[in-house]
C-alpha cells in the first residue's frame, strides 16, 4: 500500500522540541524530493521545507530556518523534521508529503501527489 504514516507530534512548551517523524510504504522513497507542508485554520496550507532524494540539499521558508531542520534515512524509507526552539505560531497540523517523481524544489504546495495524514503539534505553555 502506497502511504505516508506521520507521528511524533504533541503537546510542548514555548522553546521546546518536537521529532517529527513519517515512514513511506509502498513505493521506492529515495526516488522522490519529500516536503513538511503544515496547515493551520487561519492560513490554510503553507510550505516548510524540501529536501531532494539524496538528502544532501534543503530548503526552508523563512520562519523555519535556522529552528528546524528536515532530513531522511533512506534506509529505513522515513522522513524527518527536527524542530527546535518552539513558538506558539509553529502550532498547527504538520503533513510530510512526497513530490512527484522527476519534480524538486520547484515543486508548489497543492502539486504534491501523496500526503499522510498529519501529526499535530500544539505549542502551549
Amino acid at each position: 500500500q502506497v502511504q505516508l504514516v506521520e507521528s511524533g507530534g504533541g503537546l510542548v512548551q514555548p522553546g521546546g522540541s518536537l521529532r517529527l517523524s513519517c515512514a513511506a510504504s509502498g513505493f521506492t522513497f529515495s526516488d522522490y524530493y519529500m516536503s513538511w507542508v503544515l496547515r493551520t485554520p487561519e492560513k490554510g496550507l503553507q510550505w516548510v521545507s524540501d529536501i531532494n532524494r539524496d538528502g544532501d540539499d534543503t530548503f526552508y521558508v523563512g520562519f523555519a530556518r535556522g529552528r528546524f531542520t528536515i532530513s531522511r534515512d533512506n534506509a529505513k524509507n522515513t522522513l524527518y523534521l527536527q524542530m527546535d526552539n518552539l513558538n506558539l505560531e509553529d502550532t498547527a497540523l504538520y503533513y510530510c508529503a512526497r513530490i512527484p517523481y522527476g519534480k524538486g524544489f520547484e515543486t508548489r504546495v497543492g502539486d504534491h501527489d501523496l500526503w499522510g495524514q498529519g501529526t499535530q503539534v500544539t505549542v502551549s505553555s
